[in-house]
């Protein structure tokens, strides 16, 4: 094979063109061990492809390195949306904790200070001192030797009014988380009689000034209630409370501007009385 010989032994200059490898049965061996070797890594690379894609598919957290490499997407966005919610439950946990012990309010707010529960204990203690001093006058005016039953009747439907405000006062210091805690209260006056005024007039004088004075009462609870920005007690005062007492106070006004143009005569304070009886009715 002179051909061959001579091909092998100078090999000609690059030109740019890939000649056939001519196989002879001296490099024959060489040849294919090279060709094997070539096939064996090819399948290598392939099965290690195909192994991490395995692996990525079985284990969630790789994936999901995966796809954090890759750049954000929507399931990350939604975890993200999601967390915002906890963050707010950690916030309310720590600004509003809820007491351990049993003996403290669980209802009671930050806004609803020791000083908003005191006042309305006291204010407790004025609507009953005044529904007990009403209730005095009720039952003088009831008697057989004075009855005038239209302010008799009068004077009790006040009685039953302060009350319901000593009581409606009281759910709401339980409703806010407070301690409802009772006083003493004074004993009322028995007699009603004035040597100048008469009955009459002395006890709507007497009734006005006590409107008066609820209403001072009143007004001092709301400006703690204020100073404490306690918004709920504020709204409570003024729609159940101040609102109803302004409207008293107008109407005792009136009754003793008429008993003072009528005067303490007899007949004068009975047709008053008859004027009270129907319009109690």
């Amino acid at each position: 094979f002179p051909r061959l010989t001579t091909a092998l032994a100078a090999p000609p200059a690059h030109t740019g063109i890939r000649r056939p490898r001519i196989i002879t049965s001296a490099n024959m061996s060489t040849v294919i061990a090279s060709s094997l070797s070539a096939r064996v890594a090819v399948a290598g690379t392939a099965r290690g492809r195909s192994t991490r894609k395995s692996s990525i598919a079985a284990n969630p957290r790789s994936r999901r390195a995966v796809v954090a490499m890759a750049g954000p997407s929507k399931d990350a966005t939604k975890e993200t949306a999601l967390t915002k919610p906890f963050e707010a439950i950690v916030e309310a946990r720590n600004s509003h904790p809820i007491a351990d012990n049993r003996s403290d309010s669980f209802a009671r707010t930050s806004h609803f200070t020791k000083e908003c529960e005191i006042a309305i204990n006291e204010q407790i203690n004025i609507e009953y001192n005044v529904s007990y001093i009403y209730h005095a006058m009720y039952a003088y005016f009831a008697r057989d030797n004075v009855y005038l039953p239209g302010i008799a009747k009068h004077f009790l439907n006040e009685s039953l009014e302060e009350r319901s405000h000593a009581e409606l006062l009281m759910n709401y210091q339980i409703t806010r988380g407070g301690r409802v805690e009772l006083q003493a209260i004074m004993p009322p006056q028995v007699e009603y009689d004035h040597p100048e005024k008469g009955d009459a007039l002395y006890a709507f004088e007497l009734s006005l000034s006590l409107e008066k004075l609820n209403n001072d009462r009143l007004v001092a609870l709301h400006r703690i209630a204020e100073d404490a920005e306690d918004a709920a007690l504020q709204d409570f005062i003024e729609g159940e409370l101040l609102e109803d007492q302004v409207k008293s106070i107008q109407e005792v006004s009136e009754f003793v501007a008429q008993l003072r143009r009528m005067g303490n005569k007899g007949d004068a304070v009975w047709h008053f009385d008859q004027m009270m009886l129907n319009r109690e009715a």
